[in-house]
């Protein structure tokens, strides 16, 4: 019955898991839209565009995590995941 249980667990845990991810992705895709649409004018180069983006990210990060992507890198350097991934749902 324990083995059961400790399975039926990690189902639910793997399902927020996705749902989270899920949620971030499409969170993130909504951010960078907004960015592309409000913030970056058509006639710059793609390399000032994709500095834009990655200030633009850093700042949604700090205001969200308190901490750059750099900075969690910095201090996770054997982790495989990413900043938004160790987030909550909340």
């Amino acid at each position: 019955m324990l083995i059961k249980f400790k399975g039926d667990e990690n189902k639910r845990l793997n399902s927020e898991r996705n749902l989270q991810r899920i949620l971030a992705k499409i969170n993130y895709h909504v951010h960078m839209d907004a960015i592309r649409k409000n913030l970056i004018p058509p006639t710059i180069s793609k390399e000032r565009a994709a500095a834009i983006y990655a200030s633009e990210a850093d700042l949604l990060n700090v205001a969200l995590f308190g901490k750059t992507t750099v900075e969690f890198k910095n201090e996770n350097p054997d982790s495989d995941r990413n900043l938004r991934d160790n987030a909550t749902l909340l």
